[in-house]
């Protein structure tokens, strides 16, 4: 870490990791442990022990109006299905105070191939609409296609299939909270998860390496302002999709 210098903004057990903070807002991720100085005495740093209590939120981590002390609606018969569990943990994340309010019910979906049976058997009608949101929904690609077919079979005032475009739910992150100028290249045909993380330098040997790496890059939001716009959109068109008259 020779010649950076800078505050702690953020420290992650589970990769053993801080991220320090320039005056210049520049950010870099370095292992805890020893190597850092402090008032030019080397130190070795480690996590801290407890955490002071949150203030109390005025606004929602979508950066709606908190309202505090009101309980979860009644779920609506309308719902929505997101494509893969990262999906659903980071919409949980930013958006979740919302759909309680709402009474709006998210639903994991493991993938898109049998999306036209998943709606059917949901039986969507008068009251009763579905809202999907998909990864990688780019002109061409198979999500698309799926996408437009199920509009075609069940009617675009039933069902709204919208998606992002980018191949994985973690790029839709601003990589700056998380310490790194962008988030890497992987090669088509390698699995993008895996290869993202030995490219990063983070752990990458099994699926428990995976998933601590990704608490990492979800712990990282604090809300709708660290998500690119493309994926902001498209969930904010859900759910008033979902909850129209």
């Amino acid at each position: 870490m020779t010649g950076f210098c800078g505050e702690i903004v953020s420290i992650d057990r589970d990769l053993g990791v801080l991220t320090l903070e320039d005056r210049h807002l520049v950010r870099r991720t370095f292992p805890l442990g020893p190597g850092f100085l402090v008032d030019g005495e080397p130190v070795e740093l480690t996590p801290p022990v407890t955490r002071a209590a949150p203030a109390a939120k005025t606004r929602t981590a979508s950066g709606s109006v908190a309202v505090h002390g009101a309980g979860a609606r009644v779920a609506r018969e309308s719902r929505i299905f997101v494509e893969g569990r990262h999906d659903a943990e980071l919409v949980e994340k930013v958006w979740g105070d919302d759909l309680r309010i709402e009474g709006v019910v998210v639903e994991y979906l493991g993938g898109v191939d049998d999306l036209a049976g998943l709606v059917a058997e949901f039986g969507p009608g008068p009251g009763r609409r579905v809202g999907v949101l998909v990864d990688h929904l780019v002109a061409g690609s198979k999500e698309s296609r799926i996408a437009q077919e199920v509009r075609r079979e069940f009617g675009e005032d039933l069902v709204l299939v919208t998606g992002h475009p980018f191949i994985d739910i973690w790029q839709a992150v601003d990589p700056s909270r998380l310490g790194i100028g962008s988030w890497p290249d992987v090669p088509r045909g390698e699995d993008w998860k895996t290869g993202t993380c030995r490219r990063l330098g983070w752990p990458a040997k099994d699926q428990a390496d995976i998933a601590r790496a990704w608490r990492h890059v979800l712990g990282g939001v604090r809300g709708y302002q660290d998500l690119d716009p493309a994926l902001l959109g498209r969930v904010e068109e859900l759910i008033d999709f979902v909850t129209a008259a």
